[in-house]
């Protein structure tokens, strides 16, 4: 592509029952959903909703028709599967091509970042960077990713993500996923707002409330005031599921504070009942016999994962600790290499995939994700741990895939978006679930007034 680029810068119940049955993917679950998981019943719940998928995927594979938003890939056949693509892939073709992009551009403050992209008749989509040094991700994305997006269709979604990781092979990953998130999101607002249609339904989904599990981030608070709290959560506003935090990130087998992991796990147990779905996340912290021993005060107390028991990076690890336990181990946040997704998968390194849509490069590449998780019998469930856009992305997302888990991510912590400060409608947990928007795209406005406060950079064609 090799455009010149004008840079300026200024300073400032289940939902998976719930699933259409007019859908070809609907055949992927049972109208009976998932079994509680809960008192003895864990192993054969596993059994059941195992079998079925297992069964339901097969009857998929005699559907000759493909999702609305797919077309057949050509070579779909061929024994090389690059950058996460499954036997049977197919291009989002969501759009008519003819479109071209000639404007990119980024607006930071604090740990967000926000993507404008424009076409040349002026359409425009909103995305976001993934959080946390988003000025630094600017950087990267006006340098490194969007001379690849300029003068490029929308439409070829599929081949636009590819080159830019093909253009950036001496700088893997990391940054470069994370300003491609910007682009690949606004693509997909883009795409809702052409079409007049949420972006889950133009891949199939439906914008009905969805089921959020209660995610805390704390390790500084003690295990009587966690339980209180998600016990609050319960009985207000009717979460059905929640997830603590054990040990310390990338820890070495320490503890937040001495014996907080072994006294966490059936403290919050106790207070919030044999009803209520429960995990655990360590963040890395352990070495394979630590990872087991608190997996298996996990499983004593009827969890329903682990999640990340040892350094993601240490697969072989993780691995061991999977094939030592009887509960499912989850993990693959932090992964944006889809080759490495690949063999996470094919060693059963984990049980439940959570690929975050902003550091994995987007939409298109996490929708890779799933589509190898689905061919493999696992289930995912997108790791969004705090609620600017990228939680409404997991929702649209979630929507949408055949083996979506039973739950998204929901913060209980600070709301990044709170009295609507980043955009508008604000999302809302009623009995457990949240409404997806029903707007074009994304379905949300970014607030003008964040913007003007922002750090702001463009990358743009000449006409």
């Amino acid at each position: 592509m090799g455009f010149p680029l004008k840079s300026n810068s200024v300073e400032l119940p289940d939902r998976l029952s719930e699933r259409s049955p007019k859908h070809p993917l609907s055949l992927l679950w049972p109208r009976n959903g998932f079994k509680p998981m809960v008192e003895s019943g864990y192993n054969s719940a596993m059994k059941i909703l195992r079998r079925d998928f297992l069964k339901s995927t097969a009857a998929l594979a005699g559907i000759s028709t493909l999702p609305a938003g797919l077309v057949s890939a050509a070579g779909a056949a061929r024994s090389y599967r690059y950058l996460g693509r499954t036997g049977d892939h197919a291009e989002f073709r969501v759009i008519e091509p003819g479109l071209i992009i000639t404007k990119v551009e980024s607006w930071t403050q604090g740990p967000y970042g926000i993507v404008r992209v424009t076409t040349r008749d002026g359409r425009e989509g909103y995305g976001q960077l993934s959080s946390y040094e988003p000025d630094i991700t600017a950087t990267v994305l006006h340098r490194q990713v969007a001379r690849h997006a300029l003068g490029s269709d929308p439409a070829h979604i599929d081949a636009l993500v590819d080159r830019v990781i093909d253009a950036n092979m001496k700088f893997p990953w990391t940054y470069v996923c994370r300003a491609l998130a910007g682009v690949d999101t606004a693509i997909w607002d883009l795409y809702g707002k052409i079409k007049g249609k949420p972006v889950c339904e133009l891949v199939g989904g439906k914008t009905d409330p969805f089921p959020v599990y209660g995610s805390s981030m704390r390790r500084d608070i003690s295990p009587e005031d966690e339980a209180a709290r998600m016990v609050k959560l319960r009985d207000t506003r009717g979460f059905r599921a929640f997830k603590v935090r054990l040990g310390v990130p990338t820890g070495h087998d320490r503890d937040a504070s001495p014996g907080r992991t072994e006294k966490v796990i059936p403290a919050v147990r106790k207070a919030v009942g044999d009803d209520i779905r429960l995990m655990g996340d360590a963040n890395s912290c352990f070495t394979p016999p630590r990872a087991i021993e608190v997996g298996r005060r996990l499983q004593d107390h009827n969890y329903f994962w682990f999640e990340e028991p040892c350094p993601y990076w240490e697969l072989e690890w993780t691995a061991e600790v999977a094939a030592a336990l009887k509960m499912h181990v989850a993990g693959g946040e932090q992964d944006n290499d889809l080759a490495q997704w690949r063999r996470m998968i094919r060693m059963s390194a984990v049980g439940i995939l959570q690929p975050d849509l902003c550091y994995i490069g987007g939409f298109t590449r996490a929708w890779r994700v799933a589509r190898m998780g689905q061919e493999a019998g696992k289930l995912v469930v997108p790791h969004s741990s705090h609620l600017s856009l990228v939680t409404l992305f997991s929702l649209h997302f979630m929507a949408a895939i055949p083996n979506a888990g039973p739950f998204v991510e929901w913060s209980i912590e600070e709301d990044a978006n709170a009295g609507e400060g980043l955009y508008s409608p604000s999302l809302e947990v009623n009995g457990g679930k949240v409404k997806i928007p029903d707007g074009p795209g994304w379905g949300v406005k970014v607030n003008p007034g964040w913007l003007e406060k922002a750090a702001y950079l463009k990358s743009e064609r000449p006409a």
